[in-house]
């Protein structure tokens, strides 16, 4: 299958975000790339994953009618194209999730309202919680490592998303804070062996198809089983959110006012 070039799917993407706002009528304020192209590990072929949140005008608000929040827009199987309302996004922000505070955090942006974006990266911080994030990153972290420990060859993507969530969890058990997006960001707290393996495994991924399989390894089982437990031991015993629903509040009437 061809594949576009990177700035050339660069254009794509702002193109087709464009489009979509034209046509749905509404209001795109952040869009970013999500997934191992985020992440820092992407191989040749990696999908391109754009997020992006959006507001609608006042008069889709102010009705007692139901209205779909999100919007999906699968175009092929190297772009996937997907959004969240801005109210459905405050909900789950209040809420902890995981999958928004990492979307704010992407170091490729498509597009963004620059005081929207430190606006709610300010509200996240408040809105963290340690015990709801970090079984989040727990569940997904046992799930990959199960089924990394199915045979001697392993997808090395799965390698890697084993590894990312239990240093996501571990930074959470050691620093309290929401992990980053951009997994070489939290590196300082990996044992200095395992990091320069990863490293060398990232270099090695870039190279190679999503399909691959690389033989499993011994120093990186040790520290994923060992990391997965201690983030399991302690999980049960962090500390939930402090969001200030008011503040969160005053956001969306103000973002939505000011259409």
């Amino acid at each position: 299958m061809y594949k576009q070039e990177k700035g050339e799917m660069e254009k794509t993407i702002k193109e087709k975000l464009k489009q979509i706002e034209e046509e749905r009528g509404f209001k795109i304020l952040y869009a970013c790339e999500t997934g191992s192209r985020a992440w820092g590990f992407p191989s040749p072929d990696s999908d391109y994953d754009v997020r992006f949140i959006y507001v609608q005008d006042l008069d889709w608000h102010l009705t007692l009618k139901s209205r779909k929040d999100s919007f999906e827009l699968p175009i092929n199987d190297e772009l996937d194209i997907t959004g969240w309302e801005f109210k459905k996004a405050l909900n789950l922000m209040w809420k902890s999730n995981a999958a928004l505070l990492e979307r704010i955090q992407s170091p490729i942006i498509y597009r963004a309202d620059l005081e929207f974006l430190n606006e709610i990266n300010r509200l996240s911080k408040d809105c963290f919680s340690p015990v709801a994030v970090m079984h989040h990153y727990l569940s997904m972290s046992k799930k990959c490592l199960e089924e990394c420990a199915a045979g001697s060859e392993v997808k090395l993507k799965k390698y890697f998303y084993a590894i990312r969530t239990a240093i996501c969890g571990a930074w959470i058990r050691e620093r309290l804070d929401i992990p980053h997006i951009e997994m070489h960001k939290m590196f300082e707290i990996v044992p200095d062996d395992v990091n320069s393996r990863i490293v060398e495994l990232i270099d090695l991924k870039a190279g190679k198809s999503e399909g691959y399989l690389h033989p499993r390894e011994k120093m990186l089982d040790e520290y994923l089983e060992e990391t997965i437990s201690k983030n399991d031991e302690i999980a049960k015993s962090l500390p939930g959110g402090k969001g200030d629903m008011d503040a969160l509040d005053e956001f969306y009437r103000g973002t939505l006012l000011g259409f």
